[in-house]
């Protein structure tokens, strides 16, 4: 027995404007939709949005979450990105670094502001 996948459940206050940043801004397709819920995919990693009131803060700190995602060629992706990372407001992405747990990482704010690690095991 394995275990082959972790996919999130990302809440949004609006459905279209996150399938919009998942799809355009991060390179994700979009693999199903319905009413309140939209599943999103690419190469292995998948998340699943779901919609909330718009009265929940999603902002709130205390409310706020997030996932990583291992990946490999980071710097490769990163630039791949750019352009429509780029775009986003101030203060939403953290470009490339080395963290001192081995990790080459960089940080998007979705949205809703959940956060979106990406990271690739630095090598010796």
């Amino acid at each position: 027995m394995e275990l082959t996948q972790i996919t999130p459940f990302v809440p949004c206050t609006s459905l279209a404007v996150q399938i919009g940043f998942y799809r355009d801004v991060l390179g994700f397709v979009l693999g199903y939709q319905a009413e309140g819920y939209a599943f999103l995919h690419r190469d292995k990693v998948a998340v699943r949005l779901v919609q909330v009131s718009d009265s929940v803060d999603l902002q709130n700190p205390e409310r706020q979450g997030s996932f990583y995602i291992d990946v490999k060629a980071l710097d490769a992706l990163y630039d791949s990105l750019k352009p429509a990372l780029d775009a986003l407001p101030s203060g939403r992405v953290r470009a490339p670094f080395d963290q001192p747990y081995g990790q080459r990482e960089f940080h998007v704010a979705d949205e809703d502001c959940t956060l979106v690690f990406f990271g690739e095991t630095v090598r010796a």
